[in-house]
């Protein structure tokens, strides 16, 4: 299974993200069980790429949670400021011409 960006988990809806979360928690355990026995893993990186996928699945749900997007609301202020910038811009090379 592959490790999910932030951008597709936010993507998800709240049945698929908690299937997809109790998935990779079945994963994990297995995982660190197998660690535990003194088991060879495949991949012992994996380890730690789960949880910091499981992290971001947290992350997202307590983000609904209080109503913060912070990616989002980031991008959208950055798109603001560069269509203000472009009008003032506008108005000056308006008020240049006239004079």
């Amino acid at each position: 299974m592959a490790i999910i960006r932030i951008d597709e988990i936010r993507k998800m809806g709240m049945d698929e993200r908690s299937k997809k979360l109790s998935e990779l928690k079945t994963e994990l355990s297995k995982m660190m069980a197998m660690k535990a026995m003194g088991g060879s893993l495949e991949n012992p990186a994996r380890i730690r790429l789960l949880r910091k996928t499981i992290a971001r699945f947290h992350t997202v749900s307590r983000e609904e949670e209080l109503g913060i997007r912070r990616a989002e609301k980031a991008e959208g202020e950055k798109k603001a400021k560069t269509k203000a910038k472009a009008k003032r811009e506008k108005a000056e090379k308006e008020e240049g011409d006239e004079e």
